[in-house]
């Protein structure tokens, strides 16, 4: 096992890897801002090391420094969590270089992954169902692009290659407006990306976001933890996820599955993944893979008793997989809920000192959050500030358990969006299940 690893992260995540750490037996170093020294993984780790100042520019995506802090303290791995520097190939280059393990999977399969054009190719190859698109970036050629949209039909939308987190899209409507939104998309890509390379794909108009967990050693096993529903999201950003996905027949689920998982060997992955996909008309159409851990974990490793943080440890570690895929089965229901440090109707980020924090018990009940009372938000990151998640033997218990879990939530001083998740935990149509990406924006908007 690794004798001592940096958490290259902060808030939840970072205190969720450093509580992995301690089960297995691993010392840890975290590595902070100057802003984030009162943090609870801070306080709770082995050592520390403040690695720059607020702006995550000048810390947490400060490669440098994070190794350097690997170097000075005898560290052996680095888990860069999600965001910041985890799906930066190049960062994961500098850490290998430096005699580091990078607890994640290999640079160009990072890299392979993160442009969407080269991983929609991998995916072709794998089997995985993809959007009807371009197959590949589009060029000067205008009749070329006029004559894909025609052939898988309007609307489209144009991407990024670069592009993530609901960035560098475009829907196009009429053939009128396609090539001025591909050299607008192209410009914004190139400002945003530093590549203007995009491409064209059919725009499913009513989808589900379902994705697929996997896992795989890098010694050619790979398995995955079934699916997930992340459709109720705002501006891209989802807001409460749940697993299983509800509604989806067994056998297209269990296909989708397999194709993911012989993906992950055709590619050499090793670590956590996730295959993203819209799914609409019971059918399954990839759209990007995530090369890390996820925000909404939680859920799957409540319906599966899989510790994805401890496997992706064992497997940096070098170790086989602790579990075989005849392991894996789906136990009962799972919700998460994230709480952000925003104004419930303007979404306008609220930091500030937490007066008073009390969390929610109960059977099925996990709280997943860095808070504390007395702790102060800072305004320099992410606003999400905890993770409430239930677990029931069937979906309308986890949501029962969701309903009370929200209720019992008390965090004074600063405004969050806990009301929100009141009443979409009551929702008629979102307790009915299966709603799609659209859903959570139109009723706000109503």
């Amino acid at each position: 096992m690794l004798d001592k690893v940096v958490i290259a992260n902060r808030g939840e995540i970072a205190l969720r890897i450093l509580r992995a750490c301690k089960e297995l037996g691993i010392k840890t170093v975290a590595v902070h801002s100057t802003a984030d020294r009162d943090l609870m993984h801070v306080r709770l780790a082995d050592e520390a090391v403040c690695i720059g100042p607020a702006p995550s520019t000048l810390s947490y995506l400060n490669g440098p420094a994070i190794i350097s802090a690997a170097e000075v303290t005898d560290a052996v791995a680095i888990h860069p969590g999600y965001g910041f520097l985890a799906e930066n190939a190049s960062f994961a280059e500098q850490v290998e270089n430096s005699g580091f393990v990078f607890v994640g999977p290999p640079p160009n399969v990072i890299r392979m992954m993160g442009d969407k054009v080269s991983a929609i190719a991998a995916m072709k190859k794998a089997g995985v169902p993809t959007v009807p698109g371009s197959d590949g970036p589009l060029d000067d050629d205008n009749e070329r692009t006029l004559s894909i949209a025609r052939r898988i039909g309007y609307p489209v939308i144009i991407k990024a290659a670069a592009g993530g987190g609901g960035r560098g899209m475009r829907v196009v409507h009429t053939e009128a407006a396609l090539l001025n939104g591909v050299h607008v998309t192209q410009s914004e890509a190139k400002a945003a990306f530093g590549d203007p390379t995009v491409y064209l794909e059919k725009f499913l108009e009513n989808p589900r976001h379902v994705e697929i967990q996997v896992l795989a050693d890098g010694q050619g096993n790979a398995i995955h933890l079934y699916d997930r529903d992340c459709s109720l999201q705002r501006r891209h950003q989802k807001v409460i996820e749940e697993a299983p996905a509800p509604g989806i027949p067994d056998d297209i689920r269990a296909e989708v599955a397999q194709a993911c998982v012989d993906a992950c060997i055709n590619i050499g992955y090793r670590g956590a993944g996730t295959f993203e996909f819209l799914y609409e008309n019971e059918r399954f159409y990839f759209i990007e893979m995530n090369t890390r851990v996820q925000v909404e974990h939680p859920v799957t490793e409540m319906v599966t008793g899989v510790d994805v943080i401890k496997e992706q440890l064992r497997i940096a570690a070098g170790l086989p997989l602790s579990v075989k895929q005849e392991d894996v089965q789906i136990r009962g229901h799972s919700f998460e809920c994230r709480i952000n440090a925003e104004d419930p109707r303007t979404f306008v980020p609220s930091p500030g000192k937490v007066v008073h924090f009390h969390q929610p018990g109960g059977p099925g009940v996990r709280v997943d959050s860095h808070l504390y009372s007395g702790y102060t938000v800072p305004p320099h990151y992410d606003s999400m500030i905890a993770k409430i998640i239930t677990h029931g033997d069937t979906r309308e218990q986890a949501l029962r358990r969701m309903r009370q879990a929200l209720d019992e939530l008390v965090i004074d001083g600063i405004r969050t969006n806990t009301e929100l998740h009141r009443q979409l935990v009551r929702d008629a149509e979102f307790q009915k299940g299966g709603v799609n990406i659209h859903y959570l924006e139109q009723k706000l908007s109503s």
